[in-house]
């Protein structure tokens, strides 16, 4: 019997690695509404496919490898893959929440998500974002731990293309770069931050590191010029926006919820 769940993409703002002598990294992200639906059946090989066509997907293949099954899985994104909305990790958190029901598996759902999030890190797609897709809403880190609050107003967004995170993280120049202006940003930052203040910070970020392309610099301006604050997601030739009412292609809003199973017809 096929199972089928869900997990929502997630945007991050800011980013700031781990400092040099140790320590965690920080970020600001938010659960949006568009995300991704895996369908999963037992079988006698692992096969993945997207929207019915064979595909590699590495984070995927890996945590069901580490979660020892075999099983063909269609994973069927309403985002499109390395744009920076968390698609792998959202594929492959749905991908271990389907698995541990279709197999009985019997695991809790923190073990779950760090399941797909070993994945992920191992596949090099991703940093934390199962992390943001498995509770939905806005997070970010304080120096006490996370925080989370569900904003409630419409996020527009347009997207060109991809930006590999890998070869971001490889970069020592914007690493650095990426430290200290993320750090700054966060501290900024309210008790209770709006999409506004992190779009503002962002804004301010991708200036800071010189992350942006042309394509998103030109979006950022065309939604301030409306009056809105837009930012960059991270990492992904993406633009979010708020404030503003048909100045980018896609409307979504902050997903309340985190990754679930869907009922099969």
């Amino acid at each position: 019997m096929a199972i089928r769940a869900f997990a929502p993409g997630s945007v991050t703002g800011l980013f700031a690695p781990a400092p040099a002598e140790g320590g965690a990294s920080r970020g600001a992200s938010f659960a949006i509404r568009d995300g991704v639906v895996v369908e999963l059946e037992p079988a006698a090989e692992r096969v993945v496919t997207v929207d019915g066509e064979p595909a590699p997907f590495d984070p995927v293949e890996r945590v069901l490898s580490e979660l020892g099954v075999d099983a063909a899985v269609d994973v069927m994104p309403d985002v499109p893959l390395g744009h920076g909305f968390g698609a792998s990790g959202a594929a492959t958190l749905a991908t271990a929440i389907a698995a541990n029901d279709a197999f009985d598996l019997g695991q809790a759902r923190p073990e779950l998500v760090d399941a797909a999030h070993r994945a992920e890190m191992a596949a090099g797609t991703g940093q934390g974002d199962v992390f943001i897709q498995d509770r939905g809403g806005l997070l970010w880190t304080v120096g006490d731990g996370v925080r989370r609050t569900v904003p409630t107003e419409p996020v527009e967004y347009a997207t060109a293309g991809g930006i590999a995170t890998g070869s971001m993280l490889a970069d020592d120049a914007f690493m650095e770069a990426a430290r200290r202006v993320g750090s700054r940003g966060l501290d900024a930052l309210k008790s209770e931050p709006t999409l506004q203040a992190l779009a503002e910070r962002s804004s301010e970020y991708v200036d800071a590191t010189d992350v942006a392309t042309p394509f998103v610099e030109r979006e950022i301006d065309r939604v301030e010029e409306a009056g809105g604050t837009a930012g960059m997601a991270l990492f992904g030739e993406t633009v979010f926006a708020v404030g503003v009412d048909g100045v980018l292609p896609n409307r979504t809003r902050v997903a309340r919820e985190g990754a679930k199973l869907l009922a099969v017809d």
